[in-house]
């Protein structure tokens, strides 16, 4: 009984899988939409004409499985189809996977115009980081 009221008392925004992006990047909100065309390789540069540096996870991680469900709401294999059909097809590139989210974090904070993923996002000290987050309005 107290293990339940424990997980009810449990914050479970503070887990949340939000969006990271380099210190460079103006925008602050992002549509679900705009999260999709970026994701699925469709938009290239940010409004300011800033190239976009997509980075993922690995397809089996599990936050990549959860990003891709909360966030963009597809399914990896749904991404991956797309990222495949671009590369093989010669009309665009597939997103750069990261192995760990340590070092995915540490990527979009070294790349100007990247874009990422990170649990925690909540977290009062992402700016220690170096990165900023943005808000997806659904």
């Amino acid at each position: 009984m107290c293990l339940i009221v424990f997980l009810g008392c449990f914050n479970v925004s503070a887990f949340a899988v939000g969006v990271i992006v380099h210190l460079s990047v103006d925008e602050v909100t992002l549509t679900t939409a705009q999260l999709r065309r970026i994701y699925t390789m469709r938009q290239t540069q940010w409004l300011n004409g800033q190239r976009i540096t997509v980075f993922i996870l690995p397809r089996q991680h599990i936050l990549h499985t959860r990003f891709s469900k909360e966030n963009l709401q597809m399914f990896p294999y749904q991404l991956d189809r797309i990222w495949n059909k671009l590369t093989y097809s010669g009309l665009g590139v597939a997103p750069i996977v990261i192995n760990t989210p340590k070092d995915l974090i540490e990527a979009v904070k070294n790349t100007p115009g990247a874009i990422g993923y990170s649990e925690n996002i909540m977290d009062d000290n992402m700016d220690e980081k170096g990165v900023n987050f943005v808000k997806i309005q659904h």
